[in-house]
């Protein structure tokens, strides 16, 4: 084994072992009721967070309580970290390629297999709902985002890796390039050593796509005002850095619900406006073009709408008269 890959199992046993004494997974529930919000906080060997909490809205919808003693993967977890700290610890004292590879492989392997049945657990909790619940929602399924946001009813739910996951990937990273560097020989090839680097971070590194979702015409709420989405000509989204979207049926309701705060402005990803069309596509407030008339007579009174180009702002003018402006220009 050469220094490095040496170095870096020395390095990843040591957090296999560390981990142990934080939360591996945490899901965030925010919802209107909860301004605070809720965490359910995910250990190699316990639950924790507001369980309790969560297990009182469960009831309500039909999900099983969680409770510790149900899951199996408490009592094997520890044990397997364990495992893996020892035999990398064990592979730095033979000293041997192919030992090194072979934990390597199987570490990995443990990765692969403990998302799919995170993933499974997440599943079975959230489809397997009891029949007689007191609130049913035909259709209506409540499984956790396994990465990422999802929005369940009105709680948003947020899942990422909690301390323990990122000592977990790092140690990941570290014998990833451990084994680059026995296979490859990369310290003979620098260029080579920087582009497989930055797959291993596209590959292991999770990472929330923070996007627009499309607008429900008469189902989605306004989150300001709280009237249901009537027109697609007005209105946009929010987004925040972890994915959260929140959705205005006008842009005066918008501007309210940043003064307001619920969201930080160092928490803000970005903000869309519906195009002017109709059609239900969003336009990056950065490059929208608004037009401001009394004559659009949008849902709360607003009266501005967004359109893609200038040109398209200033054919509408000519019918709905008013003048053009920006995002920049409002956000006051």
């Amino acid at each position: 084994m050469s220094i490095i890959a040496k170095l870096v199992t020395a390095i990843s046993a040591i957090l296999l072992i560390a981990l142990l004494f934080f939360p591996m997974w945490k899901i965030e529930l925010s919802a209107p009721q909860y301004p605070e919000g809720l965490e359910l906080l995910i250990y190699p060997h316990k639950l924790g967070g507001d369980v309790e909490v969560v297990n009182g809205l469960n009831h309500y919808i039909g999900m099983r309580t969680l409770h510790t003693r149900d899951f199996v993967e408490f009592i094997v977890l520890p044990w397997l970290f364990g495992i893996l700290s020892f035999f990398g610890l064990l592979a730095i004292l033979i000293n041997r390629k192919w030992f090194f590879l072979l934990w390597a492989g199987f570490f990995f392997l443990f990765a692969i297999v403990a998302m799919v049945d995170f993933y499974r657990w997440e599943y079975n909790y959230g489809h397997n709902l009891d029949p007689a619940a007191p609130i049913q929602v035909p259709g209506m399924t409540y499984q956790p985002p396994l990465i990422g946001f999802k929005q369940l009813l009105n709680f948003g739910a947020y899942s990422i890796p909690a301390t323990g996951g990122w000592l977990f990937i790092t140690a990941g990273l570290l014998i990833a390039w451990g084994v680059v560097k026995e296979i490859l020989f990369l310290r003979k090839a620098p260029a080579n050593t920087m582009a497989f680097t930055s797959l291993l971070l596209i590959l292991f590194l999770p990472s929330c796509n923070v996007k627009p979702q499309p607008v429900v015409l008469n189902t989605d709420i306004c989150d300001h005002c709280r009237m249901t989405i009537s027109d697609l000509k007005f209105g946009g989204e929010l987004l925040t850095k972890k994915g959260k979207v929140y959705k205005f049926d006008d842009v005066k309701c918008l501007q309210a619900f940043l003064k307001e705060g619920t969201v930080k402005r160092d928490n803000l990803h970005s903000i869309y406006f519906l195009d002017h069309t109709g059609s239900g596509s969003l336009i990056e407030s950065g490059k929208a073009v608004l037009l401001r008339s009394s004559e659009f007579r949008s849902p709360m009174g607003g009266d501005l709408a967004a359109f893609k180009t200038r040109e398209e702002a200033e054919n509408a003018q000519k019918t709905f008269h008013g003048t053009t402006t920006d995002w920049h220009a409002i956000d006051q």
